[in-house]
């Protein structure tokens, strides 16, 4: 594969709510993506939203375009994607691989790896909507870095590109890092849930909306105590509170070209339904 300019391109396969946005804030940071995988009605209207212009190609082929390939499937998926992907030789000396599965570190790309590939895992700590309000998001949000120790700093520097913040997170606490976050997303929707039903049983018409304060604030108050900057920190000057790029390609880099996979991938038999959402929640939905 050919030195890089710093600019790659980018194949995303499942273009749910996390690929579609991270694709898109890829490209913002210059990069070209030269293909996105999916066969979903819906997430094939929200590629044409979020990412106009970019082709809507077969696995196989995001695969041998890209430079950097973007695997935003659900945790449960991505081993067999990516032993799949190996066994019919797609993956690339050179090529960057990402997932954003939370449990995961890199061993899961272990198949790839062993082609000659670099791995690395980047979890970003947020629910995503789907939609560009994400984008603006990302600025406040931590990604989970994992990565073997030579490549870090690319995926660092990818996830600064995005406009989040790394946070680098060993291979062995990725499974009680995903704990974790479970926990917390886990939570608190069935606590709001909770809530919404005895208030809605009391007859209080649209509970969402009453409890939307009540639930900000304990929340922001709750990651104040974890050490979080809140919007009260912000205005808590002395004495106020008393105390209190190019989108569209069809190769990587500049779009004007394909890489040689290596191997005839053009038989592989993916179902991309299988692989297209990216929620380890509610992977129906990414």
């Amino acid at each position: 594969m050919a030195a890089r300019s710093g600019r790659l391109g980018v194949g995303i396969v499942g273009a749910g709510r996390v690929g579609a946005v991270l694709g898109a804030a890829l490209a913002g940071a210059g990069h070209a993506l030269v293909g996105i995988a999916t066969s979903s009605q819906q997430n094939r209207e929200r590629a044409e939203a979020l990412l106009p212009g970019v082709p809507v190609l077969s696995v196989p082929d995001v695969i041998e375009r890209a430079e950097l390939v973007l695997l935003a499937v659900p945790g449960s998926e991505l081993p067999t994607l990516v032993n799949g992907l190996a066994l019919t030789g797609a993956w690339q000396p050179g090529q960057l691989v990402v997932h954003t599965a939370p449990e995961f570190g890199v061993g899961v790309l272990t198949p790839a790896l062993q082609r000659g590939a670099i791995p690395l895992a980047l979890h970003p700590a947020m629910v995503f909507s789907g939609t560009s309000l994400d984008l603006a998001r990302l600025a406040e949000s931590y990604f989970a870095v994992t990565a073997p120790a030579p490549v870090l700093p690319i995926g660092q520097a990818l996830v600064v590109e995005m406009g989040g913040e790394p946070v680098i997170v060993d291979e062995r606490a990725r499974a009680a890092y995903a704990e974790a976050v479970s926990t917390a997303t886990t939570f608190s929707r069935s606590i709001v849930e909770q809530a919404s039903g005895i208030l809605a049983g009391l007859g209080i018409e649209n509970p969402g909306a009453y409890l939307s304060s009540l639930v900000r604030s304990s929340v922001d108050e709750a990651l104040r105590r974890a050490g979080a900057p809140t919007e009260l920190d912000v205005l808590d000057v002395p004495g106020l509170l008393g105390g209190v790029g190019p989108l569209d390609g069809t190769g990587p880099g500049d779009g004007t070209g394909s890489l040689d996979a290596g191997g005839d991938i053009r038989g592989l038999d993916l179902d991309v339904d299988r692989f297209d959402t990216d929620d380890p929640e509610e992977p129906e939905e990414r």
